[in-house]
């Protein structure tokens, strides 16, 4: 019900009383709408663990003085650990099925 009520104004049609009648025009951009919502929750929710490790990463080397040592090298163990430990295509998977 969430995800039809942006689209159904544009549309210059009253409120379906049941789920049956609500026009394809407005099902389509809802259905749209509310996969583009869970695909950038669980972007948001995978990225932002990975972003803190390459920042701490990097500011471990550069505090040690290792500049040349590209972060990338050190972090991507961390990442897939933390991936591997956490379950993280169970997660993945459990989030696109509620979805």
């Amino acid at each position: 019900a969430q995800d039809i009520a942006p689209p159904a104004p544009a549309v210059d049609r009253p409120n379906p009383e049941t789920p049956a009648d609500v026009p394809f025009t407005v099902l389509a951009p809802a259905f749209l709408l509310s996969e583009l919502r869970g695909a950038f929750i669980i972007g948001f929710v995978v990225f932002v663990p990975f972003l803190v490790i390459d920042l701490v990463v990097a500011s471990a080397l550069m505090a040690m003085g290792m500049m040349m040592l590209p972060p990338i090298m050190v972090s991507l163990p961390f990442k897939l650990l933390l991936f591997v430990l956490v379950d993280g295509w169970g997660l993945i998977v459990t989030a696109l099925v509620d979805s």
